[in-house]
């Protein structure tokens, strides 16, 4: 059944990607502000596709720990659940990406016009100032940023290395960091075709001030703050 399902959901998902493409195209003309509340009903979508067809739920607690004034949420990455999701979970968000996905045919295309910060990974301490310098732009414009720190998916139960990207912006900027730890890689695992029935926990935490903090000390705090609550989430537990 899940091998059904999962074939469903991914003919559907093709066929969304193609028409919001589109969508994303024909909104050029439009702000910044429009153009993402037009192309995230894919992300809206999509994550209802996922409840009806797959049987994935989820559930968010610490809304009340989002601040008032643009952030910076740095979040656990297992899942394309959460790349999807947190588009619409968060207020608007920037998120970090690679270029590449940029070129990827129709998802690339609509991406471009939801205002990313596209780097290139490769360029080494190049690619920290380009996320500096148009996340400042992006916080200005009144956008969150999103970054996933391991910056690779990593399966539940393990761990990446924490990237200091996230929080170097965090320190140039001021803004305020907030933690985000979930379990959406239990049934919507990495590269993984067959999804699997289940509630996902998105758990966010209180907000963590920045001023005069290094880079260090805050990819630390976010390391302990997340990795803690990972240990403590609940199982996704399945509903058919």
């Amino acid at each position: 059944m899940n091998l059904v399902r999962s074939l469903l959901f991914a003919v559907m998902q093709t066929a969304l990607t193609v028409f919001f493409s589109l969508i994303a195209f024909f909104s050029f003309p439009f702000s910044a502000h429009t153009r993402y509340r037009l192309i995230t009903g894919y992300n809206h979508t999509v994550i209802w596709l996922a409840r009806w067809v797959l049987g994935i739920r989820y559930v968010v607690e610490g809304r009340e720990h989002l601040p008032t004034q643009p952030a910076i949420v740095l979040a656990k990455h297992q899942s394309a659940w959460e790349t999807v999701a947190f588009l619409f979970l968060f207020p608007p968000v920037s998120p970090v990406i690679k270029q590449e996905l940029l070129n990827v045919p129709f998802f690339g295309w609509a991406f471009r016009m939801l205002s990313p910060i596209a780097i290139d990974r490769s360029a080494g301490r190049e690619a920290l100032k380009q996320i500096v310098r148009q996340g400042k732009d992006k916080l200005a414009q009144g956008f969150w940023v999103l970054v996933f720190p391991e910056g690779t998916r990593v399966a539940p139960g393990e761990k990446g290395r924490y990237g200091i990207g996230g929080a170097w912006l965090a320190a140039e900027s001021g803004a305020p960091i907030v933690p985000v730890a979930h379990n959406a890689g239990e049934v919507w695992p990495k590269n993984a075709f067959i999804k699997r029935p289940g509630t996902i926990t998105v758990r966010i935490g209180p907000a963590i001030p920045t001023e005069g903090k290094t880079a260090a000390e805050l990819t630390r705090a976010v390391e302990a703050w997340i990795e803690t609550e990972m240990a403590r989430l609940p199982p996704a537990p399945a509903h058919q």
